[in-house]
């Protein structure tokens, strides 16, 4: 008997950080709760101009209904999986998910300084990187003094781990 393929909750999980964790909970809250009544009257007026074959502004509220219940959706399916994102209690050198870490570009020398998360939280203009990233993944369970090379579309970059938190 062949084994059959299980979609089980560790296929889907999605890594945040705590802070992150609430703020998918405030949006999805702010979605339910004030969003979907907003669009619900958006459609009642645009229901009520009659004629909805060639009504604008009802096209515009179903669309914009299927995007906030579409959001909704993939909000609860994210708050479902979520594994919450422990801050390492210091002491470790080596890179994981939740470490802030400052990265020196060898070519340059600028040191900048991350935040490793999961996707749903990644922002690099908030230096936030996504474990899945190029950079994130290359220094995923590297130490401090490590070099990684990353192959990007402008050619590759290497970095050295300057120091882990």
């Amino acid at each position: 008997m062949a084994k059959k393929s299980d979609n089980t909750a560790d296929n889907k999980k999605v890594l945040v950080t705590k802070k992150g964790f609430q703020k998918l909970q405030e949006e999805l809250k702010h979605l339910k709760e004030v969003r979907r009544k907003e669009v619900a009257a958006r459609l009642a007026e645009a229901i009520s101009y009659g004629d909805l074959s060639e009504n604008s502004e009802y096209d515009e509220a179903k669309n914009e209904q299927s995007f906030v219940e579409f959001r909704i959706s993939e909000l609860e399916e994210q708050i479902k999986y979520a594994e919450i994102i422990e801050k390492s209690k210091g002491g470790s050198d080596t890179v994981k998910i939740g470490s802030t870490v400052t990265l020196r570009l060898e070519k340059t020398g600028d040191e900048n300084e991350y935040t490793i998360v999961g996707s749903t939280e990644a922002d690099p203009m908030m230096h936030k990187l996504s474990n899945e990233s190029p950079v994130g993944e290359a220094i995923l369970g590297k130490k401090t003094k490590e070099k990684v090379s990353v192959q990007a579309p402008g050619g590759i970059y290497v970095y050295e781990i300057m120091n882990v938190v």
